[in-house]
């Protein structure tokens, strides 16, 4: 377990786990300006400007300071093009899989660790949908007041449950107005590498336990690269950002859990009464075109994420 981590931390959008929502919506804010975009987020941008968060993803949407990297180190503006393409094609997957969910006539969505997704927001919601959010409060409110204050409204009945995943979200989650005996289709995205092994099986446990037969869920893996290739890139990654003069960036590997015990989502799926599969990240990204060949990857699986699904049996 990380040092930076403990059982009773909190967060708000520009400290620990909560910045790491900023520099995914910078992801997802990069290829909706892309010529031919595979996603797009048109509130990503006006999030993470208005996060003010100082970390190197937030300057990666300025074309000017992405040349300056690529001058600078080849092989850290190789990896940052990685991880946008990454979180884009983790974004279309995840978009994709609602967008079958509710075709299925499922109208209860449940986002875990929302952080500054805008799916309440950007999907083209069918009637009747109600999509709950939970989440830390302060990253709750940021994303709310933001949007609120441009004008943006959700595209379905959106309901916030202000909480830490750590505490009895469930009961939280139905006093929003949760119904356990309606289908519902679940989302931990960008989520399980910051859960104890422990807390990933109890996660898991209280989503049966609150869907009945018909539900889905979808989970994308916590990988595990290795500590010398992370040390590498994070002393790249901070002597580009010094040289540039921005704001050090925060070390996401500090603030995830690397348990060697933890359980593979799509056998704890298939053993407990789902019917799961899974897509590698890697293949994912091949298969829609966002693959960077120019990066050299590591040929261990396991230092990649799997994007999972399962439907309750």
């Amino acid at each position: 377990m990380s040092s930076l981590r403990t059982h009773d931390d909190t967060w708000d959008i520009r400290t620990s786990v909560g910045s790491t929502a900023v520099m995914v919506a910078a992801a997802r804010a990069y290829e909706t300006e892309q010529p031919d975009p595979l996603i797009r987020d048109p509130y990503a941008k006006l999030l993470v400007s208005k996060a003010n968060a100082g970390v190197l993803w937030e300057a990666m949407l300025d074309p000017e300071i992405a040349a300056r990297v690529q001058e600078l180190d080849e092989e850290s503006a190789n990896h940052m093009q990685h991880m946008r393409g990454y979180q884009a094609v983790r974004t279309h997957f995840f978009d994709t899989y609602f967008l079958d969910a509710v075709t299925a006539g499922i109208r209860q969505v449940v986002i875990l660790a929302s952080g500054l997704d805008s799916r309440a927001y950007r999907l083209d919601w069918p009637a009747g949908t109600t999509v709950y959010e939970l989440d830390q409060p302060e990253v709750l409110a940021f994303k709310l007041t933001t949007l609120a204050e441009h004008g943006v409204t959700p595209s379905a009945d959106r309901r916030e449950v202000a909480i830490d995943l750590r505490q009895d979200w469930p009961a939280a989650l139905r006093a929003a107005g949760f119904d356990p005996n309606q289908r519902t289709a679940w989302l931990a995205e960008g989520l399980l590498m910051y859960l104890p092994a422990e807390a990933q099986d109890r996660l898991f446990t209280l989503i049966s336990e609150l869907s009945p037969p018909g539900s889905r869920v979808s989970a994308e893996t916590a990988a595990t690269q290795a500590d010398e290739r992370r040390q590498e890139m994070r002393a790249r990654f901070k002597k580009v950002a010094e040289t540039i003069g921005l704001e050090e960036t925060p070390d996401i590997g500090e603030l995830m859990y690397r348990d060697d015990h933890r359980a593979d989502v799509t056998e704890w799926l298939n053993a407990n009464g789902w019917r799961a599969h899974a897509q590698h990240s890697i293949e994912e990204m091949r298969r829609v075109g966002r693959l960077n060949q120019d990066l050299e990857l590591p040929f261990d699986k396991a230092a990649f994420s799997d994007f999972v699904i399962g439907e309750r049996l």
